[in-house]
């Protein structure tokens, strides 16, 4: 019986024995495997790409560019801030026999030769309506552009602008007092107002008011707004003025 206890009891001292080489053997491999992984593979990468480089040196890749920055940009002359026509041509300046592109809204139009004074022309060129934001540059004999020129910024409006005259009615019989008549009336904010081509004072709501000077008879007034792109709306009046009888007349 003690025999046969000691044998078991050997055998399962045995087995814990074995169970804990086999779980202390598979900490190690997984540290072996886990310190190939992180250490020893990146160097051993690492190493071959250095003995790579020194074999066939890496090519050094330099950015395409499409810009020369030392070549002046152009100078476009658009000399108003909007226009009511849909086509327009653009003058400027630029190096003397070089080229200018022209832009539209970030959008290249097209290309123009400059001629030996530096001067060029785009011609017909459409506009959207409300802003176009347009600039250029000029292009070297390889094509590289400069700087883009200073961006303007046109206002294609081919509405009239809004006009209402209040007073005088047409019409109107105006008898002794003043030889004038009151003109007044509202357009669109930041047009301009002409009575008989006389400018009148428009605030900032668009609201104008002047003094028209009157002749006996019959007296015509022409209103007109102008806004910034020249549209013109006109309105007509007539008023007639009459000296006020004496009374040793009308005895």
């Amino acid at each position: 019986m003690s025999r046969k206890y000691r044998s078991r009891r050997s055998s399962r001292k045995y087995a814990r024995k074995s169970r804990r080489g086999f779980i202390f053997t598979l900490i190690i491999i997984i540290f072996l495997i886990y310190a190939t992984i992180n250490w020893v593979l990146p160097y051993f990468i690492g190493g071959i790409g250095v003995v790579k480089d020194m074999i066939e040196p890496p090519k050094v890749m330099t950015p395409k560019s499409t810009q020369n920055s030392s070549l002046a940009p152009p100078v476009l002359n658009i000399p108003y801030e909007a226009t009511n026509s849909a086509e327009i041509d653009i003058h400027g300046f630029a190096s003397p026999n070089s080229r200018v592109r022209l832009y539209l809204d970030d959008e290249p139009l097209e290309t123009v030769d400059v001629s030996s004074d530096g001067s060029f022309t785009f011609e017909n060129v459409a506009l959207y309506l409300g802003r176009n934001n347009i600039y250029g540059t000029t292009l070297d004999e390889k094509d590289k552009e400069s700087l883009p020129s200073k961006t303007i910024k046109l206002i294609f409006d081919s509405e009239k602008p809004s006009l209402i005259v209040s007073e005088p009615e047409n019409n109107r019989k105006i008898q002794g007092g003043d030889k004038k008549v009151k003109v007044s009336g509202k357009t669109e904010p930041g047009a301009k107002v002409f009575v008989n081509n006389m400018q009148a004072i428009v605030n900032g709501d668009g609201s104008f008011s002047i003094d028209q000077p009157l002749n006996d008879g019959d007296n015509t007034i022409f209103i007109k707004a102008q806004d910034s792109a020249l549209n013109i709306s006109e309105i007509q009046r007539t008023v007639n003025y009459a000296a006020e009888e004496s009374s040793e007349e009308s005895e």
